[in-house]
């Protein structure tokens, strides 16, 4: 009795998709519990080369366990997430890929992304894929604060798939006042400091101490220039301090050559030295 009652309950893993006319076997001709066996081989290798479970059946989840993966699957690809998606979200976030965790917990955090940001199916597949985290935030202490914040600040497009949106969307309140009292400390007014925010959304993922404060105080104390250059070209921030903001100061320097830093940054490499060569 033992034996058919985890027959029947295996049989239940068993995806449509995965049923082929070589893989069923003719009626009566070989007993069901190959066909058991087949099923189950079938499911732990379509997991597997979707990243989430090894390709050996020893090392692979007990059949309950597969079960509720398989749920878990078919509930994402029903929310538009395709299987080239999945090896990514199994390495940033495999805890929606754990027999204990329920996967409706996220059906909250879907239903903001279509309904409050209004994005479509695909621009919400692109920012799950670009920051796969956000599908265990919290909606009403997280993504809605910071949501509202970022239109206060004037920020549009949002629902748009990128990596900056996705990050930023993740990201609580405070971190992304952070950026604005730092801006407003070195001189920027509150309407210029939402506008740069506006211009440059990825200023919210840098680090102050780290980042912002080197850049800024490399730019007054080394090269000697005004804040009103900055706030004419606040993308300086975006650019590495050691790989090419110092690098290019200092040739400059060697030169005798003042440029503005649009010309100093944004040019190539190839442009830039040929242009002042030592």
């Amino acid at each position: 009795m033992a034996a058919n009652s985890t027959v029947i309950a295996s049989l239940r893993l068993q995806p449509l998709s995965s049923f082929s006319s070589s893989s069923l076997p003719p009626s009566s001709s070989k007993p069901l519990y190959l066909k058991f066996q087949t099923s189950h081989r079938d499911n732990i290798r379509y997991l597997s080369s979707l990243g989430i479970v090894p390709q050996s059946p020893r090392l692979a989840p007990p059949a309950n366990d597969l079960s509720i993966i398989l749920s878990a699957v078919n509930f994402l690809k029903s929310k538009g997430i395709s299987d080239e998606d999945f090896p990514r979200l199994v390495f940033l976030c495999p805890q929606l890929f754990s027999p204990t965790f329920d996967i409706s917990k996220i059906d909250p955090v879907l239903e903001f992304l279509t309904g409050e940001l209004k994005a479509s199916v695909e621009e919400s597949r692109g920012l799950i894929v670009n920051c796969p985290n956000i599908l265990l935030s919290d909606v009403e202490y997280c993504l809605r604060p910071t949501l509202l914040y970022l239109k206060e600040l004037g920020l549009r497009n949002l629902n748009r798939a990128s990596k900056t949106n996705a990050h930023v969307l993740n990201t609580r309140v405070e971190k992304l006042r952070a950026k604005m009292r730092f801006l407003k400390s070195i001189g920027f007014e509150h309407e210029e400091a939402a506008r740069v925010c506006g211009r440059i959304p990825a200023i919210f993922g840098y680090s102050v101490e780290d980042n912002l404060r080197p850049k800024f105080e490399f730019l007054v104390y080394d090269m000697e220039r005004e804040l009103e250059e900055l706030k004419k070209f606040p993308q300086y921030f975006g650019f590495s301090l050691v790989k090419r903001i110092r690098p290019r100061h200092w040739h400059l320097k060697k030169n005798n050559v003042r440029v503005s830093l649009t010309r100093m940054l944004m040019w190539s490499d190839h442009k830039f030295y040929s242009k002042w060569k030592p």
